[in-house]
Order: C-alpha cells, then sequence, then structure tokens
C-alpha cells in the first residue's frame, strides 16, 4: 500500500505539472507501473501459496529452493526503484526531468526523496526479508510453472522497456522529446541508489535499522479502527448514564406531584373532606357581622 501511494504520488505530481511531457511521463509511468507492481504481487503471492505466509518474520532463505521467483521478484523490485534498464527508469526520469526544468526545485526534492524512499521500502525489503535476511528453516518447492510463466512475461516487459522504450514512448499522447540514457539522468540516478543502499546497509549494521522486530505497526487506520470506537464507547457510556438519571429523576418529581396532588384531591385530601352545615352558618354570620361593623365605622 505505501509503494502503491509512492507510485501515484508520481502520477499526480506528473498531472500537477500539466506540461505535455509531464503528461507523457504520467501515462508512461502508469503503464510501466502496472508491470512492476503486479510481477512483486506475483512473487508474494507465489511465496505465499507455497509458504502459507507472507509475513516477514516467518520467512528468508527461500532463494535456496525458490531461485527463479527470487530472479523475477528482483526484477520488480529493481524497475518500481528505477534502476537504469528496468522501466521504471525511462518513465519516472521524464516527471524528475519536468519538475526540474520547470522551475519546481521543491516539489523535484519531494520526488527525489519519494524515489529513496520506495527503494528502501520496497526494493530492499520485499525481496531481502522473503529470499534473504535470516534463514527461516522453510525448504518450500518452486512456484507451479504456470506462476513461472506469469512472473517471466511480466519480467521480461519490464526489462525490454527499460532496454528499448521507443514502442512505449510512440503510444503516448504526445510527441516524445526525452532521451532517458544521459549521462546526468544515469549517474544521478545511480548516486542516488547507491547511497541509498548505502545508508541501508549502514542502519543495518549498526542496529539502528534492524532487519526484523516483532511488533505492532501503527497507522493512521488506528484512529479510526482502535481509538474512535473506544471514544465512542466511552461518550456513549457517559450519554447513557446521564439520561438514565435525567430519566430518573424526572420520573421520581413526576411521582411527588402525583402524589401531591393525590394528597390534597384524593379522598382522603383536605379538599375531598366534608363541611357540617352549620359550620358554614357560623362562617357566614361571622363575615356578615364583620361586614355591618367595617360599614358601620365608614
Amino acid at each position: 500500500a505505501y509503494s502503491l501511494n509512492n507510485q501515484l504520488g508520481f502520477m499526480v505530481v506528473g498531472i500537477g505539472i500539466g506540461s505535455e511531457m509531464a503528461l507523457n511521463g504520467t501515462a508512461a509511468h502508469a503503464f510501466a507501473h502496472i508491470l512492476y507492481k503486479a510481477l512483486l504481487f506475483m512473487s508474494v503471492g507465489a511465496v505465499m501459496y507455497r509458504t502459507g505466509t507472507s509475513k516477514a518474520s516467518e520467512l528468508g532463505g527461500l532463494y535456496r529452493t525458490m531461485p527463479k521467483t527470487a530472479m523475477f521478484c528482483l526484477v520488480g523490485a529493481a524497475s518500481i526503484s528505477a534502476f537504469p534498464l528496468f522501466s521504471g527508469f525511462v518513465t519516472k526520469s521524464i516527471i524528475l526531468d519536468e519538475a526540474a526544468s520547470g522551475g519546481m526545485f521543491v516539489v523535484w526534492l519531494a520526488l527525489v526523496f519519494a524515489s529513496a524512499g520506495v527503494l528502501s521500502h520496497s526494493g530492499i525489503k520485499i525481496p531481502f526479508f522473503m529470499f534473504f535476511a535470516h534463514d527461516s528453516g522453510k525448504r518450500p518447492k518452486e512456484a507451479p510453472t504456470h506462476m513461472l510463466l506469469a512472473m517471466g512475461l511480466t519480467a521480461a516487459l519490464c526489462i525490454a522497456i527499460g532496454v528499448y522504450p521507443a514502442p512505449l514512448y510512440a503510444l503516448l499522447p504526445f510527441d516524445v522529446d526525452f532521451t532517458p540514457y544521459t549521462t546526468s539522468h544515469v549517474v544521478g540516478q545511480l548516486q542516488l541508489l547507491l547511497f541509498a543502499l548505502l545508508a541501508f546497509g549502514m542502519l543495518m549494521r549498526t542496529g539502528i535499522h534492524p532487519p526484523e522486530v516483532r511488533a505492532i505497526n501503527l497507522d493512521t487506520d488506528w484512529s479510526y479502527r482502535w481509538l474512535l470506537p473506544r471514544i465512542i464507547r466511552k461518550v456513549a457510556a457517559v450519554v447513557s448514564g446521564v439520561w438514565t438519571g435525567t430519566l430518573g429523576f424526572l420520573g421520581r418529581r413526576v411521582k411527588d406531584i402525583i402524589a401531591g396532588l393525590y394528597h390534597s384531591h384524593g379522598p382522603e385530601g383536605r379538599m375531598a373532606s366534608v363541611w357540617p352545615t352549620g359550620s358554614m352558618v357560623i362562617w357566614i354570620s361571622v363575615l356578615l357581622g364583620a361586614t355591618l361593623i367595617v360599614s358601620f365605622f365608614s
């Protein structure tokens, strides 16, 4: 997925540059990308078919019994890393050259870093951990013939396009005025790749970049697959508790009001009690007397 995003990033940048050659480079790189990405997927699939796993921690040393698959995987790794004489070089160079010639230094620099990154992530790690690294002790058979045939044809296309890109350039939407195999292109790309390889080797030798670490890989999907559901559950628990408490409080208040009304207006309430007729006459007499007194003195 990371290497796919990396390659799609080159294509998006090419479209963003917008020149005819940049669009040519985008179209060519999309085609080449399908080939070498398919080759890498097929090699990993062949390993999974024979071993039952694609985990790097459970693989290693498979080149002993799967040399052809290892060779095809190396072709795919060289192509995605844009080594000269492989398909990725003759397509990625167009986009890099357009970014540089257009004065887009920051964009060009980002693409250079991305080129080094894809070498480390896909060009080295995939074949290294599967076929080399430590010896896992697994001795699976070579991939079936039909798988080898598919990988072989794809690998041949990756090499053929890298060695002779003219047929691919002829299919592009605009006229192609680009020569990939110049001294500056080849030397610049080899410098980038060799220094990236050197950095990888030094980091491994010093233990800063260990070949294998059993751990959980955290990515942005952790936020919505692990963190967000737990936050939602916590918030839901709080809201549920508040809602339950509010309903309980309102229920008790309503019961108290009903009980008060029943106490005052019920059969035993003060408003429902029976008053004797004589007491009413006495109260009327008192009121009339009070009225007469007030009238007399006023």
